[in-house]
């Protein structure tokens, strides 16, 4: 079986609504399990986190950058990263603020070089953007360009009852799907090269 740990931060519930949905991305995989951990339970499942095969990092983006939860686990990682527990494990990563830019970028980029800095191999997205020309619509998979993760939008006046919308969310399963998928094959590859 594949685990994949979804390490989150979640202030309004927005991100927790976008983790959620790279979970059921995960769970369209055969033989991939999803495992929901919300940064503050983070610390106490560390053993469930380290035992993983891949983990993807969520964290919304307040004033530019993650959630000061979700740079407090970075810090934490610290002992993990000294013993290299994370290393060739598959990393990836998501997003969410209010502003369609929010300079949501930010964070991916320090989710990104968390992960460089463990030594894990890091997904994106494969996907071509969407909603960038006169056929499409915020509708479209991947509608705000991102590569290096998922990225999403929720309004800032309502709940997560509004959103993210479903394209945001229907992009963050897909980003689940592809991680299982991948980690999945590398872990094939690299059963065949010591069986070898």
């Amino acid at each position: 079986m594949t685990q994949v740990a979804i390490v989150y931060h979640s202030g309004f519930g927005h991100t927790q609504k976008q983790a959620e949905a790279v979970a059921a991305g995960v769970a369209r995989v055969a033989g991939a399990k999803a495992i929901l951990v919300p940064v503050a339970e983070a610390e106490a499942r560390i053993a469930e986190i380290n035992a993983a095969d891949a983990i993807i990092f969520g964290s919304p983006t307040y004033m530019g950058s993650i959630s000061a939860p979700f740079k407090a686990f970075m810090d934490y990682s610290s002992q993990v990263w000294y013993g290299r527990g994370w290393k060739d494990k598959v990393g990836a990563g998501f997003t969410n603020s209010a502003s369609q830019s929010g300079d949501k970028f930010n964070t991916l980029v320090q989710l990104t070089t968390f992960a460089a800095q463990h030594g894990m191999i890091w997904v994106g997205l494969d996907l071509l953007p969407g909603n960038n020309n006169s056929k499409g619509s915020v509708n479209d998979l991947n509608r705000l360009g991102s590569f290096l993760g998922a990225m999403a939008q929720s309004n800032a006046d309502e709940g997560a009852d509004k959103g993210p919308i479903q394209s945001d969310l229907d992009t963050a399963a897909h980003l689940g799907q592809r991680v299982a998928t991948l980690t999945k094959q590398l872990a094939r590859a690299k059963h065949e090269l010591v069986d070898a």
